[in-house]
């Protein structure tokens, strides 16, 4: 009798007992008219990994441009890679659909070439031959390079250490392989004897690309010793200030890639020796109303968008800061700032807060955004390129570059949910973007996190875990 009674008082609560409804995912205050989403702003102020920094939040209907939420959104952070969302801007409103390679003239037997800024001649990664063949095959007998003026090799605070990591090479009108050296090493040749016989081990083969470069490269003596600064696990060391090279072999195959320094003796060298034609260096001066100058068009330009906004390539945003001001103001001269200054006043004008804006790439500490300003650009760019050319030119989830291992379902079949691009610094880690929600609408978020303490792992599954929510919500 008593299983009874507690069986029918159990029922009789379960019949009377209902769940309480979900809060819901957005609020709109009936007084300011102003949206907010609660639950979210819970989520940040009680998150343990985000508490220890700065943070700042912006998200907004990428279709409709409507602000959804906001913190810290007004705030000023430093932006890091994000920033080649700027530049990335800045192509799409002045380069066309293919870059400018070069600028030329012909008179009498010699061809006057310049260098636009363009990064593709010979690049290992985003590569273009038509100023390759153009040059090689021109019917002048003299080719002339001249020299036009250009920013510093480095950026505006710029790490002076970082001289010597593939993602810093040194910025210049004509680039060629990338400005870059490539080292190829092969795994020790071991050979064994027969019984008994010592096991030999032939020191590790290096090739070396461009060849030029071999002669200055020397396997490390074995009294070589690093610099307490110095990361460990780099094979290939160059002196600060020439290009002599050193490479401590491993017992595996690896590949290295180290800036080379640039100059105009090397620069006329190398394409000397590449075209396989001499190559002479003079001035810029051709005559008004008898010289036609002429801009040979080159690669694609969603390729090179494509390379930089994926694999986070600072080489490229700086050179196409470079490109982009030869097509603005004085043509005498390539500058990062003029092209800048042009865009904050023209296609950038009306953000809601200025940017601090000093380089392509965001390896400068002195580039400085808010969250709701960055939300907006998105937006902006969301309007203006059809949503599948701007998302495919984006790092996506679970696809290719620095989101590669998430922001996806992993299926079958795999779902992406987050196109976007991450902003890295030593303390700091970003993410900019869009995310596709369950419902088909697409939101325009910006996540900024400055002043980590230690390792950012945290932070990244902090970002991953909220923006997921936001998925499911809206």
């Amino acid at each position: 009798m008593l299983s009874l009674a507690l069986l029918s008082l159990t029922t009789a609560c379960g019949q009377t007992t209902t769940t309480p409804p979900a809060p819901p995912a957005i609020v709109v205050d009936s007084a300011t008219g102003k949206i907010d989403m609660p639950w979210l702003r819970q989520r940040l102020d009680s998150s343990a990994a985000l508490r220890r920094q700065q943070v700042g939040v912006a998200l907004a209907d990428a279709v409709t441009g409507e602000p959804l939420f906001g913190y810290n959104e007004a705030r000023y952070f430093t932006p890091a890679s994000t920033m080649k969302l700027l530049s990335l801007a800045g192509g799409l409103a002045l380069l066309g659909d293919s870059l400018p390679s070069l600028r030329y003239f012909s008179r009498g037997d010699t061809l006057f070439f310049q260098g636009t800024g363009d990064p593709t001649f010979l690049h290992g990664d985003v590569p273009s031959r038509r100023a390759y063949a153009f040059l090689a095959t021109r019917p002048e007998k003299v080719l002339a390079y001249c020299e036009i003026a250009s920013v510093p090799a480095y950026g505006p605070s710029w790490s002076w250490d970082d001289f010597g990591y593939y993602f810093q090479p040194e910025r210049t009108a004509f680039p060629v392989y990338g400005n870059t050296v490539r080292f190829y090493a092969a795994a020790p040749l071991v050979l064994r004897g027969g019984a008994g016989a010592a096991v030999r081990v032939l020191p590790q083969r290096v090739r070396v690309f461009p060849r030029q470069f071999a002669p200055l490269t020397e396997r490390a003596a074995a009294d070589f010793k690093l610099s307490p600064d110095q990361d460990d696990e780099m094979h290939v060391y160059r002196a600060p200030l020439d290009n002599r090279f050193t490479y401590v072999p491993g017992p595996k195959k690896w590949i290295d890639e180290v800036p080379y320094r640039t100059s105009r003796p090397l620069l006329l060298r190398l394409l000397g020796d590449t075209l396989r034609r001499a190559i002479v260096g003079t001035a810029w001066h051709p005559r008004p109303a008898q010289d036609s100058i002429r801009t040979l068009r080159g690669l694609r330009a969603d390729s090179l968008y494509r390379r930089m906004l994926r694999m986070s390539d600072n080489f490229l945003a700086e050179q196409l800061l470079l490109m982009a001001s030869s097509r603005v103001g004085y043509r005498d001269s390539l500058s990062s700032g003029r092209a800048i200054r042009y865009l904050l006043k023209n296609q950038l004008k009306g953000l809601p807060d200025r940017p601090d804006w000093v380089d392509g790439s965001g390896l400068s500490r002195l580039n400085l955004l808010t969250p709701r300003t960055l939300t907006a650009l998105l937006v902006r760019l969301h309007q203006q390129v059809p949503e599948a050319r701007l998302l495919s030119l984006l790092a996506a989830g679970g696809g290719q570059g620095t989101l590669r291992k998430r922001y996806f379902e992993p299926g079958p079949p795999k779902v992406t949910w987050f196109w976007g691009k991450t902003g890295t610094l030593t303390h700091t880690c970003n993410l900019a973007g869009y995310v596709r929600c369950k419902s088909g609408r697409l939101v325009a978020v910006t996540f900024f996190n400055n002043g980590i303490p230690g390792d950012d792992q945290r932070t990244r599954n902090s970002m991953q875990w909220i923006l997921s929510e936001v998925r499911d919500r809206l």
